[in-house]
């Protein structure tokens, strides 16, 4: 019998996922992967139990039933200020990460290249695989996580396909700012190439940062790919409904993409997503206070015991430099400790290496995740202070400054 594909050999289960197994054989507290630890909004919950009462468990249209592709085109005209046909402009995927691998393997030729802002969400590399792009990478350097215009040009050429932007970030936090979008609109319009932006973070912003969409930028519209979705800001990761808007076009091609990927999302809970886009402004600020709470909880508890941490601008994630520490625990890398710290501490993060393509550039980094309940960020912190006690080096606070 043959083997397995090459394809497959070119990278690795997911290294978030495999913390949360990790997590659950050593019975740790769970800031590795990025899903709450607190209820859904009860609107929402039970919308998808009137929607199952309701008969509607057969198969949908398959990229998405009419009145919640209706609301999605609402949403994105009002908030992200983009113009959208929901006809034929949306396709409703099964999570963002299907959205991102459909949005790819409907405009990428083998031997196109794609451009990737490291560090990046570890989906994007494999996807690259699997759709048979080349990608070619960028720094976002820290403390600010920002990229060189001139790397970034560097990057381009006339085999580069698409970019893809990731606002706000992760894992860093950083919000991509209307500055950054111009240089990127400028050279996707250079290049004759198209921006595929994933924006599952965009109400999740911090001190007063507006979240801007690149498709909304003068002549971006025909030339963007803007993925949504629901799973972040309304808690409800594992219903696993998302959606990507673009040109008709593009669209068609995603659609295609998509249908045979996975036919389609849950019908019943997108009948539910359509109350779920019907929330009050007030959800939406509500949803930003309590993240901005928590962030503060955990943050607080990285540096009270030695952590340098980079303060994150959106999302849900705080990058901790973790140098003092391997060098007080006589620990290799991000692997090692991330690997200790769940089974020694009962605190399970992610190590900073599985967001770059080669590992030793996030070897001194882990990722930790604040979107759980306060009373299970103090837990985490209340075992946090079992560390080995390290004098910050940088800022008196602890903090990088940004």
């Amino acid at each position: 019998m043959r083997g397995v594909s090459s394809k497959s050999e070119q990278f690795t289960e997911s290294v978030i996922r495999g913390m949360t197994r990790l997590c659950e054989q050593h019975g740790g507290i769970n800031l590795a992967q990025g899903f709450p630890d607190f209820p859904a909004p009860a609107e929402i919950k039970a919308a998808a139990k009137r929607a199952i009462d309701d008969d509607f468990n057969q198969y949908a249209v398959t990229w998405g039933v009419r009145a919640f592709r209706e609301a999605i085109a609402d949403k994105v005209q009002r908030y992200n200020g983009i113009a959208c046909n929901p006809e034929t402009d949306v396709t409703v995927t099964c999570g963002s990460t299907e959205a991102m691998i459909a949005a790819l393997l409907a405009v990428v030729n083998p031997g196109d290249e794609i451009v990737i802002f490291e560090p990046f969400y570890e989906n994007y590399g494999p996807d690259a695989v699997i759709s048979g792009a080349t990608p070619v990478y960028v720094s976002l350097r820290p403390p600010e996580f920002t990229f060189d215009p001139a790397e970034l040009r560097a990057a381009c050429s006339r085999r580069t396909k698409a970019i893809i932007v990731n606002t706000p970030h992760n894992p860093s936090g950083h919000v991509v700012d209307r500055r950054e979008l111009e240089t990127i609109a400028a050279l996707c319009s250079e290049y004759d190439c198209i921006a595929i932006t994933d924006e599952i973070y965009e109400y999740i912003l911090y001190d007063g940062r507006q979240h801007v969409s690149l498709a909304s930028l003068p002549g971006m519209r025909e030339r963007t790919i803007t993925i949504g979705g629901l799973s972040k800001t309304y808690s409800i990761t594992g219903w696993r409904l998302a959606y990507a808007v673009a040109s008709s076009d593009l669209t068609a091609a995603i659609r295609k993409m998509h249908d045979f990927l996975t036919v389609g999302a849950p019908h019943p809970l997108q009948q539910a997503g359509v109350q779920a886009l019907r929330l009050p402004d007030t959800y939406y600020r509500q949803l930003a206070a309590g993240y901005a709470e928590r962030r503060t909880v955990l943050a607080d508890a990285l540096k009270g015991v030695g952590f340098r941490i980079y303060p994150p601008q959106g999302a849900y994630y705080i990058i901790a430099d973790i140098s003092d520490l391997l060098a007080r625990l006589g620990l290799r890398d991000d692997v090692e400790f991330c690997n200790w710290l769940v089974s020694e501490i009962g605190v399970a993060a992610v190590p900073g290496s599985s967001f770059y393509r080669q590992a030793e550039l996030g070897r001194n980094l882990v990722r930790f995740a604040f979107c759980k309940r306060i009373e299970t960020l103090r837990e985490a912190a209340r075992r946090l202070t079992r560390l080995p006690r390290v004098q910050p080096v940088s800022s008196g606070d602890g903090t990088v400054a940004r």
